[in-house]
């Protein structure tokens, strides 16, 4: 199972990739209390496993607009509710490989690293 976090994510068309993106402080994270960490996590954060895996927009602020047949309109919505789809769409894209949590850690250079912001505390580290 992937275990998946939250990012806000805004424009910034100076950024080489045309976007500012950090830690959404809403989604959390932490160690888990009750799974042992796996091999292919390496942090020294956690003694447990180290939650989340991966993040995606979440942040209501800065998340996806979405149009509502219901409410007749446009709107903004967030969550990790947001981010899970996300992610879950590109593990489908990428194959059944990415369907694996080790599969990222395995492939750092395929993600963006996000180092500001906070999502909680892991440990002392955030």
């Amino acid at each position: 199972m992937t275990a998946v976090g939250g990012t806000s994510l805004t424009p910034a068309p100076a950024q080489p990739r045309g976007w500012a993106e950090i830690a959404w402080s809403g989604a959390g994270s932490g160690c888990s209390a009750f799974e042992a960490k796996p091999s292919w996590q390496q942090d020294i954060g956690c003694a447990d496993r180290t939650v989340a895996d991966v993040a995606a927009v979440a942040d209501p602020a800065t998340g996806a607009t979405v149009y509502s047949s219901v409410d007749k309109g446009w709107a903004v919505y967030g969550g990790t509710s947001l981010a899970s789809p996300i992610v879950a769409a590109y593990d489908a894209l990428m194959g059944s490989a990415a369907a694996s949590p080790q599969y990222r850690y395995s492939h750092l250079s395929s993600y963006f690293d996000v180092t500001s912001g906070s999502n909680g505390l892991c440990g002392g580290s955030q």
